[in-house]
């Protein structure tokens, strides 16, 4: 693909968003990017065989940005225990204030995630990559017990679903439980090793 090429796809994707978050994803039409853009929807259709798959290339790209602080974070120079904590908390923030201030594309996230869209199952696989790389990088250097990093990594993955799906952020958000903070201690009390759960975090 060209220079121009991927300017004009790039562009497309950038109108795309912009009218997801003003009017939501289901109720913009090519029409109404192509428009935008000046251009007829044939020519829209040159880049994208349909409209899922603009919506699958917003999608990709909203997810990536949490993927991108997701993976800042595990290449920081430190415990393995304080980077996967750090790691948890941001998922859940980033995704909790995505909801109250965007909440016409975490609509599109949740139908994204009910439906298995190519992009959503692309971010799962990377965001278990990201846990599993900390987690086995734990387990080598002695922070965590002698665990299986792939079942690790689906466990706390599922455990944290109620903190960092973005519609039971707020349908939880009422019920009584444990704190953010307390879960993620409890999910660390089950992979850090007896010595390393009693040390603080460096």
């Amino acid at each position: 693909m060209s220079i121009p090429e991927r300017d004009t796809r790039q562009s497309i994707v950038d109108t795309a968003e912009r009218f997801f978050r003003d009017i939501g994803y289901q109720k913009t039409t090519v029409a109404d990017i192509a428009k935008s853009l000046r251009m007829s929807p044939a020519n829209v259709y040159r880049f994208f065989d349909s409209k899922k798959s603009i919506n699958e290339a917003v999608l990709a790209r909203f997810k990536g940005e949490l993927e991108e602080e997701m993976a800042a974070v595990a290449a920081q120079p430190r415990s393995a225990a304080s980077r996967l904590r750090d790691i948890l908390a941001l998922v859940h923030r980033v995704n909790s204030g995505r909801f109250a201030d965007q909440l016409r594309m975490q609509e599109m996230v949740c139908a994204a995630m009910e439906e298995s869209w190519d992009a959503i199952l692309g971010h799962i696989a990377r965001f278990d990559a990201l846990l599993r790389r900390v987690i086995a990088e734990g387990v080598d250097n002695g922070e965590f017990r002698k665990i299986d990093p792939d079942l690790a990594t689906g466990c706390i993955r599922t455990a944290l679903i109620r903190f960092h799906h973005p519609v039971l952020i707020l349908q939880c958000e009422r019920i009584p439980g444990p704190t953010l903070e307390e879960f993620i201690e409890f999910v660390m009390a089950g992979l850090e090793q007896p010595a390393a759960a009693a040390k603080a975090p460096a």
